[in-house]
Order: C-alpha cells, then sequence, then structure tokens
C-alpha cells in the first residue's frame, strides 16, 4: 500500500492519546493514526490483518503447552519457539514474517537452532532434508533454504481441494486456485503447518536410533495433516 507525506493540524491533547496507544501497540505515532483513520472508514490495512493474523496465533498458543510466544520484533513478524528433548535442552525458535501486500505469496517461515553443538547441528540438517523430501512428494513448488542449524520456507496459498480429499505420492494437488481467506483462517493455517513441522522434528529426534521408523511416521503424519487443511501452504 502506497504512502504519502500530509500535513495534519492536530490537537495536542490528541497527540498525547495517539502516543500511549502507539506505545502500547508497539508503533509508531504514523501508523497508529493511519489505522485509527482505516478503521473509521471501514478499511484493512495490511498492519491490521497482520495483526489479525498473529492475534489468532496468539490465542492458538494459549489453548496448547506446546510454545511460548516470544517478544515480537516488528509489526510483521511473529516469533514463537518450542523445547526439543535432546541434551542441554534447547530451543528452537519459529518465525513467520508476513508480506505487506496480500496475493498467493504471503510470507516466510523461518526455523532456527542457536548451539554449537556439531551433533545437534548435523542431526538438525539431516531433519531439514528428510522435510524437504517428503514434502516435494506432496507439494510442487516449495521455496527452501537450510544450513547451519537454520531452514527457511517461503509461504504461499497454493490451491484448495475438498474437504474430503485424500492426498497420497502419487497424487498431487491439481491446479493453482485462486484462494481468499480471512486474518483469521490464515493463523490458523500457519499455526498448523508449524505445529506439524515441529511434532515432525520431535518425532525425528525420538527415533534417532531407529531412523527408518522416524522416516515412515513423519510420512503418515504429513498426509493426515495434508487430509485435514484443504488448503496447502
Amino acid at each position: 500500500m502506497q504512502k504519502s507525506v500530509y500535513s495534519l493540524v492536530l490537537a495536542d491533547e490528541v497527540i498525547a492519546q495517539i502516543d500511549r496507544l502507539a506505545y502500547k501497540h508497539n508503533t509508531n505515532r504514523s501508523n497508529m493514526i493511519n489505522q485509527i483513520l482505516a478503521e473509521y472508514v471501514s478499511y484493512v490495512t495490511p498492519e491490521k490483518r497482520m495483526a489479525d493474523t498473529f492475534r489468532q496465533i496468539e490465542n492458538l498458543l494459549g489453548m496448547h503447552d506446546t510454545f511460548q510466544m516470544l517478544m515480537q520484533p516488528s509489526d510483521a513478524t511473529f516469533s514463537m519457539r518450542s523445547a526439543l528433548q535432546y541434551k542441554y535442552n534447547p530451543t528452537v525458535r519459529y518465525s513467520v514474517e508476513l508480506s505487506r501486500a496480500p496475493g498467493e505469496e504471503i510470507g516466510e517461515l523461518r526455523v532456527s537452532l542457536r548451539s554449537q553443538n556439531a551433533a545437534l547441528l548435523l542431526y538438525m540438517t539431516q531433519f531439514f532434508r528428510l522435510w524437504m523430501n517428503i514434502e516435494s512428494r506432496y507439494v510442487d513448488g516449495c521455496t527452501y533454504s537450510a544450513e547451519d542449524g537454520r531452514f527457511t520456507r517461503r509461504l504461499r496459498l497454493l490451491s484448495t481441494q475438498p474437504a474430503d480429499y485424500k492426498r497420497s505420492a502419487e497424487d498431487r494437488p491439481g491446479e493453482k486456485k485462486e484462494v481468499s481467506l480471512s486474518s483469521e483462517a490464515l493463523g490458523s493455517l500457519i499455526y498448523a503447518y508449524i505445529d506439524i513441522f515441529d511434532r515432525s522434528l520431535k518425532c525425528y529426534f525420538y527415533n534417532l536410533d531407529n531412523p527408518g521408523a522416524a522416516v515412515k511416521e513423519i510420512d503418515r503424519m504429513y498426509q493426515t495433516y495434508l487430509n485435514e487443511n484443504p488448503i496447502v501452504l
């Protein structure tokens, strides 16, 4: 959304209240005024869309004890972490950065692990490669990068299928379709993807001594996730 500079004459008392509100919502004066005016004329700004999406993720976090919300660095980013059962109890950080312009490309997921443990970083890299291999069997066109305990995946709304549609390795999603989601539905979709990723990661570490069982179980879990979520990220 394009922005321009405008001159406004406002009461000092009004600006003081705006500044307090902006501080409460972790934003600046201009964004706060822009949001207030947008709400008054019933226009959904990118900031409002992202805030509503992240609020839905936060609501889902409150319903489970798997993740812990972290301090948010910006209004376009949401971060949380999950504990990994391994030596020294490391934590995995998940950060979602949303695109300001709505469309097929909705943002990016970053997964990171701060550790100098060579074995742990190796296991993480192996899991990232396994995840990319399994997911690419069912979903076309995913964009990834993975190195040194860090994983990045572009998030986009690819297609929809009927709720009873069953996917398999031989039966991939059909051609792309336009997908329109509410902010709350998008937040639920993002949470569902991070949840299956995190559960798969923990499954992999639980089965370090039996990698074959890990691959089979993660593949099964991913198929279940796809069947339960007709919209593909």
